[in-house]
């Protein structure tokens, strides 16, 4: 087999599987309701689908002999500003109150800190 037909075989695939992961996602943006149960697709989307559509790019411009590194750019951009979207997406979506309230967290001094519980630290000694 030569490189020509393994680099087309390859885009193939890498099409393929962006393909895929596109499908799914517009498929969990149409199906879920609120905000925040939406927000998982639409991220996986745009760092895997389009990750893998841009890859395709590049291994068709590499087989036919010319290098084209804009893929790159444009897939670090991607991987860069789609989980902070997500994060302001969250954060508006809490804030304006459009989705269920998370739950509250246990009632105990050392939740979310580095405090040592007492019990721990007279366990220890």
């Amino acid at each position: 087999m030569s490189g020509e037909i393994i680099g087309t075989y390859a885009t193939a695939i890498s099409l393929l599987i962006g393909s895929a992961f596109i499908i799914v996602g517009v498929i969990g943006l149409l199906k879920f309701n609120d905000p925040m149960t939406r927000l998982h697709a639409p991220t996986k989307v745009g760092t895997v689908g389009i990750g893998m559509l841009l890859l395709a790019s590049m291994i068709h411009s590499f087989v036919l002999g010319e290098t084209s590194m804009h893929e790159i750019l444009i897939m670090a951009f991607l991987f860069v500003t789609a989980p902070i979207s997500a994060h302001f997406i969250a954060k508006v979506s809490m804030h304006t109150r459009t989705c269920a309230t998370p739950p509250s967290p246990p009632r105990d001094d050392t939740w979310s800190t580095l405090s040592v519980p007492e019990q721990e630290l007279q366990a220890e000694e």
